[in-house]
């Protein structure tokens, strides 16, 4: 278990948004100055020079915001490892496993690359508000109120 660190890859559309807002959810996500074990280590993985710069710039802006030293590992980013199924969507497996059902994705590579699944897993996991997931819900393909009423019992106000 103690092998690794457990990690998110982001993949981002420059026309929506900036590397430098997203790191700006990062410091702002997280405590970034708590010591923890390499399993859940604050790290940060950059794919160019520009990147480690931007990182850079973005940490001493930050760390101007706290108290205690950031302690932060950044690195530059080699192979990334896909976490196995059992840990996709976590939450929702937990709380509506009959979501994945519903779209026919309860196994496999489907649940790791839906879309839809990870937008699911947000709201259960209580980010995004009641209003955004009603506007999103006849996107979702998933004509069951039952499912529905989990989800929307989880959503932020």
């Amino acid at each position: 278990m103690g092998d690794h660190t457990e990690t998110i890859q982001v993949v981002f559309d420059r026309a929506v948004t900036s590397y430098r807002k997203l790191l700006d959810v990062f410091w702002t996500g997280h405590d970034p100055t708590i010591p923890m074990n390499r399993q859940y280590l604050s790290s940060i993985f950059y794919h160019s020079d520009e990147q480690l710069s931007d990182i850079e710039q973005s940490r001493e802006k930050h760390q101007m915001t706290l108290r205690r030293n950031i302690i932060t590992r950044v690195k530059a980013a080699e192979t990334f490892h896909d976490a196995e199924n059992y840990h996709q969507k976590y939450q929702l497996r937990q709380m509506a496993p009959e979501a994945l059902d519903a779209l026919g994705l309860s196994r496999g590579d489907g649940v790791k690359n839906s879309t839809t699944l990870a937008r699911l897993n947000g709201y259960i996991s209580g980010y995004g508000s009641e209003a955004e997931f009603e506007r999103d819900w006849p996107t979702f393909g998933i004509d069951d109120d039952e499912i529905k009423g989990v989800i929307l019992m989880r959503c932020g106000p």
